[in-house]
């Protein structure tokens, strides 16, 4: 679907909504180029997972999902580099307590039965990583127990810092006054003596610094100069072992690394899933049901993006029979809050998203066109007429019978005459296209056209007449009215001017209630391009969807035991899909599979997956029976097991 159609209906403040919800650079990246399914069973499967996470919610509030882009880094880095150090380790250890953590939530989560519960199964808790990095890290620092051999260089250190600490103390007393303070100062790494201008050549030893003011010469003395060598020696033979440990604790990341992005992947798709599920919670949605029938029914419809506290709810009907609805009512009366609700409505379900409203019905569409708003462009001179006219030409260029289209004031900003005859006659040709179409319009002409074609039908806005007020409440099969004249005379429209309007306004409309629509039924004048088709569900038996997921070839992981097998045979009324594992055909329940990588990554698209599962003398058979009818030969499965 057309972008640019789905943002005027608000679908990308949808977008920015739910990608608020989601924590990682992933999910929000696909949050953001999230577009309506075309094939039935993408969508129902999308649309089952946002189930599941809306009851896992519902029943266990929200999951802690760990923020993965620094755990990401630190892979990277011991890939190119083979070295981590303590701050990013400690940060890979609170990455780890993060898996726990949801593990646990996931684990929870079983109770209500989700198939999605048990990815939880699949995430790995790194419980050698985690121990190791408790033993050797303390805070940004590698523990002095890390191994015997660091803890007995650092008692060295220690002990040689002893000394020389001692023997400056000693040689600073002896020299005290040679120096402008009664403390050893450390410049540049080096211990040093604070000593005086003139007395520099009394203290033997290397400058290291000297005081702003030049008054005050930093000496290391020669008297320490062998310990200090030694010291330094003790540092480096520290450092050498501190990368050993760091070594390592990366060796063993790297070891797991398999483990560890199998872990971001479950958490990167379980963040998208549950981001649904969190929207879902905040809107108090409900789970449209998804058809290819051609019906939509919204009871109690909400408009997300309005207050829910104070937004009125509609009811909305269009289908079995009745093709096109055109909506009229006073201005301000919310006919076009109707229309963006029903196309934003369709356009969330079909992204597998949850939708406000008490139940709906949700139809898919091929694709959501609409004409709303005045269109103005002032860098192209566009009025709101040629704007409007301009956005019809492609929407039907555009249009199928699996289409749904929204048009808004239908034939405004015109001479009302033209304007009127031009919006009866797209109204004609999305009623031949046999599309679901929604109209609002003022002109009286349309409302009669409404009433007397075949399957389309009026509605109107209710308007409260003593307080001038709209009810925003949407009635179907019936047409509506302005009000123009009585909202005029309610305010004190002079009356003399009002009978005037009212005399002109009933010359100007015309009594006749026939067209003829010989012209528009040629359709022969409108080019028109290639649009998407909906690729439903062939199957049409009680298959769960999660078992219906799974095709010919996929890879999968068969629980407990997780072993990795392919599937041979698609699920079958029980939701039984036939497994093949270490050459072993098997029937195995749905609900113990779980998808590993899918056929569509492993085969090209017209492999013949005979080649995998059947004997040679079953493949023979086939081919001879491709070419001719042989009684005499038969398919063979007497290998499968059932479990």
């Amino acid at each position: 679907m057309k972008t640019n159609y789905c943002n005027i209906l608000g679908f990308d403040i949808i977008k920015n909504m739910l990608s608020e919800f989601a924590v990682n650079g992933y999910a929000k990246e696909k949050i953001l180029n999230l577009e309506p399914y075309i094939n039935e069973l993408q969508l129902r499967k999308a649309l089952n997972e946002t189930d599941e996470t809306r009851k896992i919610i519902d029943c266990c509030g929200n999951p802690h999902i760990p923020e993965i882009s620094e755990v990401k880094t630190t892979m990277d880095i011991i890939e190119k580099e083979g070295l981590i150090y303590p701050v990013q380790l400690g940060k890979f250890q609170c990455f780890i307590a993060s898996c726990r953590r949801l593990k646990s939530y996931l684990k929870k989560a079983e109770s209500t039965d989700c198939s999605l519960a048990y990815n939880g199964m699949s995430i790995d808790t790194l419980d050698e990583v985690y121990d190791e990095i408790n033993r050797c890290i303390r805070g940004d620092e590698i523990d002095s127990e890390a191994t015997n051999e660091l803890s007995d260089i650092r008692r060295k250190i220690s002990n040689m810092d002893t000394r020389i600490k001692n023997e400056l103390d000693s040689l600073l007393k002896s020299k005290k006054k040679y120096c402008n303070d009664s403390f050893v100062s450390v410049k540049n790494g080096h211990y040093t003596l604070p000593v005086k201008k003139e007395y520099k050549n009394q203290v033997s030893g290397s400058v290291i610094a000297t005081s702003s003011t030049g008054t005050t010469y930093f000496i290391e003395p020669s008297a320490i100069l062998k310990l200090t060598e030694k010291l330094e020696v003790l540092k480096t033979d520290e450092s050498i072992e501190q990368d050993k440990i760091l070594y390592s604790i990366s060796a063993l990341i790297y070891k797991y690394k398999e483990t560890v992005l199998c872990n971001i992947e479950i958490i990167e798709n379980l963040d998208f899933a549950f981001a649904k599920g969190k929207l879902s919670a905040e809107m108090k949605a409900i789970s449209p049901n998804i058809n290819t029938q051609r019906y939509i029914k919204i009871s109690e419809g909400r408009h997300p993006l309005l207050n829910r506290d104070v937004c009125v709810p509609i009811d909305f009907e269009i289908g079995n029979g009745i093709n096109g609805i055109v909506i009229t009512g006073p201005n301000t009366g919310g006919k076009t809050v109707t229309l963006k609700l029903v196309g934003l409505f369709s356009i969330m379900a079909q992204c597998g998203l949850h939708i406000p409203c008490k139940n709906a019905d949700i139809c898919m569409n091929g694709n959501v066109l609409c004409d709303i708003g005045d269109g103005q462009n002032i860098s192209e001179n566009l009025s709101t007429f040629s704007a409007h006219i301009k956005n019809v030409v492609s929407i039907l260029e555009n249009t199928s019978k699996e289409s749904l289209v929204l048009l808004d004031e239908l034939g405004s900003g015109t001479d009302p005459a033209e304007g009127m005859g031009i919006a009866i006659a797209i109204l004609e040709e999305l009623r031949n296209r046999n599309c679901l179409f929604v109209a609002t319009t003022h002109y009286s002409e349309v409302k009669s056209y409404a009433e007397n074609t075949e399957k389309v039908i009026n509605a109107r806005m209710t308007f409260n007449r003593e307080t001038l007020e709209p009810q925003y409440k949407l009635i179907i099969g019936e047409a509506g009215e302005s009000c123009a004249f009585y909202i005029a005379e309610r305010l004190g429209f002079p009356k003399r001017l009002l009978n005037y309007a009212v005399k002109q306004s009933r010359n100007y409309i015309s009594d006749s209630n026939k067209y003829d629509f010989s012209d528009v039924k040629e359709n022969n004048d409108i080019k028109t391009v290639s649009v998407p088709k909906i690729q439903k569900i062939n199957n049409k038996n009680n298959v769960s969807t999660h078992a219906a997921s799974f095709n010919i070839g996929d890879s999968v992981i068969v629980y407990p035991d997780k072993k990795v097998g392919i599937i041979f045979k698609t699920a079958d009324d029980m939701g039984v899909l036939g497994v093949q594992i270490n050459g072993k055909k098997k029937m195995i329940k749905h609900n113990r599979i779980k998808l590993k990588v899918p056929a569509s990554e492993l085969y090209p698209p017209d492999y013949d997956f005979s080649i995998i599962f059947d004997t040679v003398e079953n493949r023979k058979a086939r081919h001879k029976m491709d070419k001719h009818h042989c009684p005499d030969l038969e398919i063979k499965h007497n290998d499968i097991e059932e479990t």
